[in-house]
Parts: structure tokens; C-alpha cells; sequence
């Protein structure tokens, strides 16, 4: 009879299970808010979390500590921790990285995304096609964003979901407030309808180049009209 051969293998600890979910509660909360639209730091308080996510405080510290290390948050000796902004070169930089990643997914979606698919696309943001964004702005700001996450989806690229969930706390915070300035919204639709026109087509080419530019547009508006961004 064979030996089994031992495994190394570390116990299976309750807190860990408790500072994934902190982790995940605390990431999508901070994806969320508002960090651009207002010019005050924004202090995290661990034992307010702790409190409202029913847990220790050492889940908690554990998660802010993953958070630290992502770029998310920063911790300050004797102040605390805060919710990290970035400066308006490097947020006009994580808008063309984006821009890029999501043309590429454009691509893909063209030839990997089904046709009901790409008809929801169409039928999934009546936003786009009907009033004016700026008699509903907050709604048009949270289509818009689920929009863009919409096309990484179709690309079906693991990689691409992965690397553009990194950059989606800043990028949609940015766009955000992108879309009170000026005619932002309005420009931001048209380029919406022609985007999903060309992917229900399967233009490769137009879809692709559509969305980069769309991006890049951003990217540009940022660097014209982003100085409050330090």
C-alpha cells in the first residue's frame, strides 16, 4: 500500500472568512462614493466600521490593511486611515490605461459576445435614448458607468475584468463628475449610441477605435478642466 504524502497546509482560521467579506464590503463602499466630489479628506473610521459591518475590529484592521497595500486607502500615524485621491496626472493616466483595456474588450466582445447580448446592450440602457441627462443625472452617471462595465463583461477576458476592476474606484468617481461639467453628458450619449451601433454590427475596427476614443476623450476633458484635482 502507497504512503500518502503529507500536505502543507495552514488551518482554517473564522477570522480570515471575516476579513474577506470586511475586505469586499469595504472596497465596494469606497468604489462607490463620491471621492472627487468633494474637496475634504475622507477619514475612515475602524471602530464606526466594525460597528456597522457587525464585526471586531480586527477583520476590519486586516481589511483596511489589504487596502493600504492596494492603493486604496492610506494610513496616517496618530490621524488615522483615509481614502486615497489621486493627483490629475495620475488620474488622466488610469483613464487612458482604462481606455485602452476596455477598446480591447470592445474587440473582443465583437466576435465572443451572443447576439441577445448585444441586443441587451442596446435594450438595457433606455437612458441613452430617451430625455436629457441632465434632468437625471445621478441615474445617467450610475448607467453610464454600468455601461463601460458592461462592454469589459462581453469581452469575456478574465485578465482585462481583472486589471480594469483595479482602476474602476478612481475612473468612476472621475467620470462622475466629469458628466456635471459642461455639455459632457450630452457628447457622452451620442458616443454611447454609436458605440453600441457598432458592436450590435460587429464593426471590429469601429467598435474598437469608438471606445478608445471615448475614453481618451475623457482623458482630455480631465486634463483641460481637472486642476481642482491637484
Amino acid at each position: 500500500m502507497a504512503n500518502s504524502e503529507p500536505l502543507s497546509v495552514k488551518p482554517i482560521v473564522v477570522s480570515s472568512s471575516l476579513r474577506t467579506l470586511a475586505y469586499e464590503a469595504l472596497k465596494a463602499a469606497i468604489t462607490n462614493m463620491d471621492i472627487y466630489g468633494r474637496s475634504d479628506e475622507i477619514r475612515l473610521d475602524e471602530r464606526k466600521l466594525s460597528q456597522d459591518l457587525g464585526v471586531s475590529r480586527t477583520p476590519v484592521r486586516e481589511a483596511l490593511t489589504v487596502l493600504e497595500q492596494e492603493g486604496f486607502v492610506r494610513s496616517e500615524a496618530r490621524r488615522g486611515v483615509f481614502v486615497i485621491r489621486k493627483s490629475k496626472r495620475e488620474i488622466v493616466g488610469m483613464i487612458q490605461a482604462w481606455a485602452a483595456l476596455e477598446s480591447m474588450a470592445a474587440r473582443l466582445a465583437c466576435a465572443r459576445a451572443s447576439d441577445t447580448q448585444l441586443q441587451d446592450l442596446r435594450d438595457g440602457f433606455p437612458e441613452f435614448y430617451s430625455g436629457k441627462p441632465a434632468e437625471h443625472i445621478d441615474e445617467y452617471s450610475d448607467a453610464n458607468i454600468r455601461f463601460h462595465q458592461t462592454i469589459i463583461r462581453l469581452g469575456h477576458c478574465e485578465a482585462i475584468t481583472e486589471l480594469t476592476g483595479n482602476l474602476l474606484m478612481h475612473v468612476r468617481a472621475i467620470r462622475n463628475a466629469a458628466l456635471r461639467q459642461g455639455e459632457r453628458a450630452e457628447s457622452s450619449i451620442r458616443e454611447h449610441q454609436a458605440i453600441i451601433a457598432a458592436l450590435q454590427a460587429r464593426d471590429t475596427e469601429r467598435a474598437e477605435r469608438l471606445v478608445r476614443d471615448h475614453g481618451l476623450g475623457l482623458a482630455h476633458h480631465v486634463d483641460l478642466y481637472g486642476d481642482y484635482l491637484g
